[in-house]
């Protein structure tokens, strides 16, 4: 693919990303395009494929913050107040959590049949190096931010 179309596939992704996600903080609309970019660069997608790839992606990381927000309002939400549960709402809590963890597991392993439909088994590995790359890098800016480490 020649640079020309990879920029213009580039900037019609990152607009669309923008729409889709126009609603959300300007920080995590940020990011969202940077990953998105960062992907797409990694995995040098053909048009055909980021087609077929985002709307997979997007759907899975919707997925995936979705259960992310169950988990953090209904189930550690409530841990914080773990002196006033008592035994049984502990054990309600704790199943709640396995079953979270096991749809979690579901979906991830759904996801990786579907894209593996839309692009190569050396690609679906690429993207899950390349998004643990993303996440350590975007962590290596905080820090540098946050001036050198945490405290």
């Amino acid at each position: 693919m020649n640079i020309n179309r990879k920029i213009l596939v580039l900037l019609f992704l990152l607009l669309t990303t923008s729409l889709m996600y126009g609603q959300r903080r300007p920080d995590k609309e940020k990011i969202k395009s940077l990953k998105v970019a960062y992907i797409t660069e990694r995995l040098n997608l053909s048009s055909t494929e980021a087609q077929a790839f985002w709307p997979i992606y997007n759907a899975h990381e919707e997925k995936m913050e979705s259960f992310n927000i169950q988990e953090r309002t209904h189930i550690y939400g409530k841990v914080r107040d773990m002196e006033t549960l008592d035994e049984n709402e502990v054990e309600v809590l704790l199943d709640d959590l396995m079953a979270l963890q096991e749809a979690k597991q579901k979906a991830n392993s759904q996801f990786l049949k579907d894209i593996r439909k839309v692009i190569s088994a050396k690609k679906t590995f690429m993207l899950l190096k390349t998004e643990n790359g993303f996440k350590r890098r975007l962590l290596q800016q905080y820090r540098q931010k946050q001036g050198g480490g945490l405290r």
